[in-house]
């Protein structure tokens, strides 16, 4: 039995158990159907022990499942089984971090819209450095070092072989904020008017004159799955992130971010933007 299941091996577990309650089974009843105890049942939906493609794809049957889309996507996460590049930070950072991390791994598609930070994926090293060095209670120099290095390597999902689609909405505010002084700051917009030319990148800015808009004061990421059903947001808190993966607020989080795209500036009006204020810094220092 593990003894503590990823993020992943959590969210499996959450899809078969509402299958089986659509499904109006116990998971008594459940277990009966396909020979074994309750508590298989219930460790299998809590994450704490494994299921192969062939189980899942046995449950769906049980549970008359009719999306074969949804049981596919569903037995292709039991496949993977190896340990992702977060693990040998599991002993050193919280673990909501490292499910942050394989959910952006397996995402399909990824978007964010932040107000006064800076999307983690499009950081550099010395501007988040910054952004850790002001975090209450104090982190110790090894630790900032240990969450800028994570924030790094959690980059790597954007210069991958075929990466997945990301689109940010990035507020005006974030991008005046001077963390780490000018030359942070200049660098810091050189870098996003660089990743912006990416084909599978779309940065937008909202400016100030956008006034206002939904999800204001919110920083929301948005994992997209193989399937609508297997979307993950993603809340940055002050204490941690925090994971929702209800239909309706996977529905509810679906409109704001495209109502906040149409609100966005275009790509090309965002980059110019960014080098107004690139100038505007220069002049300033």
């Amino acid at each position: 039995m593990r003894t503590r299941p990823t993020g992943r091996q959590l969210r499996l577990g959450v899809e078969l158990r509402k299958l089986r309650e659509r499904a109006g089974l116990t998971a008594t009843e459940a277990g009966q159907l396909l020979g074994v105890k309750q508590n298989q049942i219930s460790n299998t939906e809590a994450g704490r022990i494994g299921v192969s493609p062939e189980r899942v794809r046995t449950l769906a049957h049980h549970y008359k499942c009719g999306n074969p889309t949804l049981v596919q996507a569903l037995s292709e996460m039991t496949a993977d089984r190896r340990r992702g590049w977060w693990e040998e930070y599991r002993e050193i950072l919280p673990a909501g971090l490292l499910d942050l991390a394989e959910v952006e791994h397996h995402a399909v598609r990824l978007r964010g819209a932040v107000t006064v930070h800076i999307p983690g994926l499009l950081q550099t090293a010395e501007h988040a450095r910054a952004l850790f060095r002001h975090v209450v209670p104090e982190f110790s120099p090894p630790d900032v070092e240990h969450r800028v290095s994570f924030r790094i390597k959690r980059q790597a999902v954007l210069y991958r072989d075929s990466p997945a689609p990301y689109q940010a909405v990035i507020h005006e505010a974030a991008l005046r904020m001077q963390f780490g002084g000018p030359t942070v700051a200049v660098a810091q917009l050189r870098h996003l008017l660089d990743i912006s030319e990416r084909d599978h990148i779309a940065l937008k800015v909202l400016p100030f004159t956008a006034g206002g808009f939904p999800g204001s004061g919110q920083s929301i990421f948005y994992s997209h799955g193989p399937v609508p059903q297997l979307d993950t947001v993603h809340l940055d808190q002050s204490h941690g992130p925090v994971f929702l993966d209800a239909e309706a607020q996977l529905e509810m989080y679906r409109v704001l971010l495209e109502r906040l795209d149409a609100t966005a500036l275009s790509p090309e009006k965002s980059r110019d933007v960014l080098q107004r204020l690139i100038r505007d810094l220069r002049e300033e220092s």
